[in-house]
């Protein structure tokens, strides 16, 4: 199955042209005078108005409605260092997403430089085409310190998807999954494995919206990350606990949540088996998980169990989240995208699970529960909800440059531009 999947999707990128994007004019240039408002000598006019007011580059150009898509292939899915080129399929992949649900146009970038200095300088560079930057697949710890200067540098939104469009969508997902077990997040014990961007943001998130540090067993490939290692950067010790465990074998017993974040094939059904009731596995290894989804649920009664994988219940995918995310903050002109913003579109993504969805699918109708926890990526609810949810949390938090009077208007006319 896996090596039909593999020739369909190499079919489907050389299918009649290569790639998935291109880009195509919004306005007519059919006759001379056409030519003459989009170039020379009209295009002049909109130039000295931008010369005059800076902010007019909204009016005249579409840096507001255009995002940077940039890598420099160090962690390509769970792939690793492919290099720049060969991370081009995925960063097309983001371009086409953003503008298939968010009506967000998009350019990847791939730069070929390990260097973080020059990667930032660059960016900084070209930041006055785009209207926001999603950074894609940037190994840690230098996928920290870039995040952290631009964001400091710029005055546009700044996001590193793999760190916080994973900690969203799994965020909202461990919500849901924590009220269908009868478990709270105060009081859940979480074992995390895994020490990357993913692993550490979505801690961090898990513990903003309640879980307590000590309840938190972080783990990288050394073992458990603990008080007694010496061997630990700046980045894992703000995660290490007082504890003498040291094996994932170890620290999953009794655990109400593993959250997988490094490799396939490394949990037993043994490990599930020593969890505590309705254990809550989200297996989030790419291309293929800790603990495939049959068998799991072989493993131990009341298992809650999500994966980044499609065909499956439960899918965790960073497209329940980004492109909204990206929406709000390009359409508030905000300054950057804050935590208050990532918690309501944590809140705002789980509370659409809560409503029935028929599945486009396989025209199945789906209901709140162990397989319908995390909204199907073509519910239309996703972008009704995520997107004011995080226009309102930007406004409210003084990083929003402009207003949104008429939300309830701007969503019909936001709906109107979506591809179906």
């Amino acid at each position: 199955m896996d090596t039909l999947l593999n020739k369909k999707a190499l079919l489907y990128h050389t299918n009649k042209r290569p790639g998935k994007i291109e880009v195509k004019p919004m306005k007519d240039c059919n006759s001379s005078h056409d030519l003459s408002l989009a170039y020379t000598p009209g295009v002049a006019e909109p130039c000295l108005k931008i010369k005059e007011n800076p902010n007019d580059v909204y009016k005249y150009t579409i840096k507001g409605n255009l995002v940077a898509v940039i890598t420099n292939g160090t962690a390509v899915l769970g792939l690793g260092n492919l290099g720049a080129l060969a991370s081009k399929p995925v960063m097309e992949g983001k371009v086409m997403l953003l503008k298939k649900y968010a009506d967000i146009n998009g350019f990847d970038i791939e730069l070929n430089t390990s260097d973080v200095d020059v990667f930032v300088r660059t960016v900084i560079t070209m930041s006055p085409t785009f209207g926001a930057i999603n950074l894609v697949d940037i190994k840690a710890p230098e996928c920290f310190e870039i995040e952290k200067r631009l964001v400091d540098a710029l005055d546009i939104p700044v996001m590193h998807d793999n760190q916080h469009g994973t900690a969203i969508v799994s965020a909202a997902s461990l919500i849901n999954a924590c009220e269908i077990a009868g478990k709270n997040l105060q009081d859940i014990k979480i074992v995390v494995s895994g020490s990357g961007a993913a692993a550490m943001a979505c801690s961090e998130m898990y513990l903003s919206l309640g879980v307590k540090k000590e309840n938190l067993i972080m783990l990288d490939s050394k073992g458990v990350i603990s008080t007694y290692r010496i061997d630990l950067d700046k980045y894992k010790q703000v995660f290490a606990i007082n504890t003498h465990l040291q094996t994932l074998k170890e620290a999953i017993v009794g655990a109400d949540a593993y959250i997988g974040l490094s490799k396939t094939h490394i949990i037993t059904p043994k490990m599930i088996q020593s969890m505590a009731e309705s254990p809550i596995i989200f297996a989030l290894a790419n291309p293929n998980p800790e603990i495939l989804y049959k068998d799991a649920l072989k493993a131990k009664h009341g298992i809650i169990y999500a994966s980044g994988c499609s065909g499956i219940p439960n899918q965790i995918n960073n497209v329940l989240g980004f492109p909204y995310i990206f929406r709000a903050a390009l359409d508030v002109r905000a300054t950057k995208i804050n935590i208050e913003m990532k918690k309501a579109a944590v809140y705002a993504l789980a509370s659409v699970a809560k409503v029935p969805y028929l599945n486009i699918d396989s025209n199945e109708s789906l209901s709140f529960g162990r397989d319908y926890f995390i909204p199907h990526h073509s519910n239309f609810r996703l972008l009704r909800t995520i997107v004011p949810a995080v226009i309102e949390a930007a406004i409210k938090s003084g990083v929003a440059n402009r207003d949104i009077p008429d939300i309830i208007s701007y969503i019909k006319e936001l709906d109107k531009r979506i591809i179906k």
